[in-house]
Formats: structure tokens, sequence, C-alpha cells
């Protein structure tokens, strides 16, 4: 058995982090499926743009759409919603034998919306319905003015990928954003089953601080984070809140393990993967990441619940001169601004190939 079919049998859910209209068209997302026990997939702006930008593949569409009246964000959802509802129909199998686990796709709102609470919610709620893929989950950031758009969008029973998280305490606030919504549903006799998960962030920690830090702690805060996080994840589980809510019938809030590609070129290239394996949790990985652990991963031990040796690692780092909670508050603010830039570039991208596109017709 391959290392992807083991992590998956530990309990773990492993997705692929990408998606092109050439994975879709060549049947390698389907190979993804059927031989590395991929089970789900997430998007962001980043990697749309890197699809558009450097394929011919959505030339065609473009121009096509572009002859209808389209251009911009209009346009580019146009593009996103035919292959993140093709993706998602791949995973419509997985998404019913598991009811409702496993088996989603993931499509960002704007970016430029992570702080405005409203038209966050009205996005979500707009491409949850056009989509019409019940295993669909809307991304929203976890910032300050994100989280009571989350909680609203739980209410309305849209499903959230809570993305942009990176410490213990915005994960905590991002639960706690669900459970309301959760509470809410069953306050009003509404079904309490809506997904979710929690991203956390990883391999951003250890780039933030690779020349901050001694040799013997590089690549190792994003590792120590994660435990602490997963310690406070199985925590809110067992806590009564939480009891409450699973004996009316809801389902958990999964953790995700986001950014899991090392981003060192002395560490291993399987690392965050390796370190993270847990039940009950999602690693979204990149494409190589995914090609390299189901090539030379090893599946070791897997992460306890008392969070191991976080405690004692993330006060070497503080003895280092490292703050984790305002790095955490830099590293999610960074984020967001990250993907608005890759989102413009997005919007130029695609106003300059309508461009050219209609000059070459």
């Amino acid at each position: 058995m391959k290392p992807t079919g083991t992590l998956h049998d530990e309990g773990q859910s492993l997705w692929l982090d990408n998606i092109t209209r050439d994975l879709l068209n060549t049947g390698t997302l389907k190979r993804y499926i059927d031989e590395l026990s991929v089970t789900g997939l997430t998007s962001n702006p980043t990697i749309f743009d890197h699809a558009i930008k450097n394929s011919s593949t959505y030339d065609t569409a473009i121009r096509n759409k572009a002859r209808e009246g389209k251009s911009g964000e209009d346009l580019f959802f146009e593009l996103a919603l035919e292959d993140v509802t093709r993706a998602a129909d791949l995973f419509r199998p997985i998404w019913e034998r598991t009811h409702g686990v496993d088996g989603w796709v993931s499509l960002e709102v704007s970016p430029v919306l992570a702080h405005d609470t409203r038209s966050t919610l009205e996005a979500a709620r707009s491409l949850y319905a056009r989509a019409g893929r019940r295993n669909l989950f809307i991304k929203i950031p976890g910032t300050k003015e994100g989280l009571p758009a989350i909680e609203e969008a739980i209410f309305a029973g849209v499903p959230i990928n809570v993305t942009l998280l990176f410490s213990p305490q915005q994960y905590v606030a991002a639960a706690e954003a669900f459970l309301h919504g959760i509470e809410r549903r069953i306050e009003a006799g509404l079904d309490p089953v809506v997904g979710s998960v929690a991203s956390v962030f990883i391999s951003r920690w250890d780039t933030a601080v690779k020349d901050k830090v001694p040799a013997p702690l590089r690549n190792q805060l994003g590792i120590a984070v994660a435990k602490r996080t997963y310690k406070a994840y199985r925590t809110l589980l067992g806590s009564p809140r939480w009891q409450r809510i699973f004996n009316m019938g809801a389902r958990p809030q999964r953790l995700l393990w986001a950014s899991t590609g090392t981003k060192d070129p002395a560490a291993s290239d399987v690392l965050y993967v390796e370190a993270l394996a847990a039940p009950f949790t999602v690693n979204t990985m990149p494409e190589g990441t995914l090609k390299a652990v189901a090539d030379h991963g090893v599946v070791g031990g897997i992460l306890t619940a008392d969070g191991g040796d976080s405690e004692a690692v993330l006060a070497r780092f503080g003895e280092s001169g490292v703050d984790v909670e305002a790095l955490a508050a830099k590293l999610q603010d960074e984020g967001a601004k990250s993907f608005v830039a890759s989102w413009r570039e997005l919007m130029d991208v695609i106003a300059s190939k309508t461009a050219a596109l209609d000059k070459a017709s």
C-alpha cells in the first residue's frame, strides 16, 4: 500500500490543494482519487491565477464569455464554478459513501471582502447557490470581520471552509463561530448537519522565522503550533458543549492542515505530512507534495491529544525572541493581503487575456 493509502486508513483525509482544467480534462484528478487516496480538493486565488495564466486551456471559455458581455469577477467565477463543480461531481461518490464527512471541494469568496462581513456573507450564499453542489465548501477567512459571516453562513446552511487560521486562538474563534451557527439552527428547529473545516496554515510559520532562530529550531515552529492546535481541537471535541450538539445530530467541524508543502529546500519534502498524521483531520497538499508522499513518505506515529512536545518546543522559540501570538496575527494579516494581491493579478490576467483573444479573433 502507498503511504497515502496508509494515512487514509489511519483516519486522515488527503486533499489536493490545486485545481486546473488540465487536471480535469486529462483524468489526472480521477487518477489521484483512484490511486493516491485523494478524497477532496481545495483552491484559492493564487491557484486559479497560476492555472489561467500558465495555460491556454481557458482561452476558448474566456473568449466566449467575453462575447456574452462578461468580464472581471463575473467572468472568473463562471470559469471557477465550471472547474469546481466538475471536481465536486468526481468526489460526490466519496461524499455520499461517507455521509458528508469527506468528498468536499472548496471555492473562496473574493479575498477583497476579507474585512467586509456583510459582503462576505452575501458572496458565500450566492456562490453556493450558483454551484448547486452539496459537497462544496465556501472558503471564508477567519479574520475578525470574517467570523460573524462564518456564523451567519453556517446558520443559513452554507458549508464553510474557514481559511487563514494560524494559531490555536484563531482556530478556537473559528470553532466558536461554527458552534454558534449550529446552536442557532438547533434552536430554530433546523437540520444541525452543516459541513465545515477549519484550515490552519503550517509552513508559513517556519518561513517567517527561518533567519531569526538558531539552526536547531528551524522547521519546527509550524509543527509545534499545529500540535498545540490539535490539543485545542481534541479538547473542544470532548467538551460538554460539543457533546450536546453532537447529541442533537450535529457533525464536528474538522481540523484541516493547510500550507503543508515544504518551503525550505534543505528540509524533507514530506516534512509536514509525516509530522501531522492524525485521525479525523484533513491534510490538503500541493500536487508535488502529494506525489512525494506517495513515492517515499513514511507514516510513523500519530499526533497525541495532549499536544505532545509542543509546549516545550514553543518555549524554546519564546526564549529565542519569537512572540508566537503577535506572529500569528501578522501572518493572518499578511495572508489576507497576499490573497488580495493574487486576486488583483488574476483580474489583470483575465483582462489581458480577454483583450488579446479579442484582438486575435
